[in-house]
């Protein structure tokens, strides 16, 4: 009798949509994927007179870093910084980024 032999691929097709998943998952892009989404989908969330007073964004160890070109906006920004935080975990989900700072 032969040992069963270990085989990683899974033997029945999968749906494509969960092979995605499980390529992100082995590949680790799921959490660099939302960065970028977040980023890209900023001037959606924060409305068109923030948007166009903001300059750099970035994220870093779960941080996100906008630079703001206005004192006053900057200012109510910060002020509210719990309600931009509610509004990300409302449109990406929680643990994308757990902190901001206003530049």
């Amino acid at each position: 009798m032969t040992p069963p032999q270990h085989n990683p691929r899974k033997k029945d097709a999968a749906p494509l949509e969960e092979a995605f998943k499980d390529l992100w998952k082995a590949y680790s892009l799921e959490e660099a994927y939302q960065e970028k989404l977040l980023i890209a989908s900023w001037p959606e969330l924060m409305g068109k007179s923030i948007a166009d007073r903001t300059g750099t964004i970035y994220i870093k160890n779960k941080k996100l870093f906008v630079s703001i070109t206005s004192g006053p906006v900057k200012k109510e920004l910060q002020l509210s910084k719990s309600k931009v935080l509610a509004l990300i975990e409302t449109k990406l989900g929680k643990g994308i980024v757990e902190d901001l700072a206003f530049l």
